[in-house]
């Protein structure tokens, strides 16, 4: 041994949720991704009071943890994932429809990973792929 150390690894904790550094940077994509859809609706002259109304639409999936964590992730991770309204924005832009609901549920996703909530595990509402939300 020559007296240094190895270099410490940073492995994410066990419960599959990111750690650290990575976390951080999840949480600036979310913000990023935030403030770009609030631009793009800007630069698009849509509904503000659109977007007012819909911003916390996605957020009705909660309503799946009534039939328990399994299916509530289910329901909150089908609209909290890009997926939907990447999907959303080509079928609009597509058909030569406004795009303004999937800017909006992007601006939704991207300010909740913002803040650290993640995508759901089946264990507990509280799981998530950005790490334990909540009070212990």
């Amino acid at each position: 041994m020559s007296g240094t150390s190895a270099p410490q690894r940073s492995t994410p904790p066990s419960s599959g949720a990111v750690a650290g550094s990575v976390r951080l940077w999840l949480r600036l994509e979310g913000l990023a991704v935030a403030a770009i859809g609030v631009y793009l609706y800007a630069r698009g002259d849509h509904s503000w009071l659109l977007f007012a109304a819909l911003f916390l639409a996605p957020d009705v999936s909660f309503a799946a943890y009534l039939g328990g964590p399994r299916i509530g992730a289910l329901g909150y991770n089908l609209l909290h994932s890009y997926v939907g309204p990447l999907a959303l924005a080509a079928i609009s832009l597509g058909s030569g429809w406004s795009p303004a609901v999937a800017l909006i549920w992007t601006t939704h996703i991207g300010f909740d990973r913002m803040l650290g909530y993640g995508l759901k595990y089946p264990a507990a509402f509280r799981d998530t792929h950005l790490g334990v939300i909540g009070r212990e």
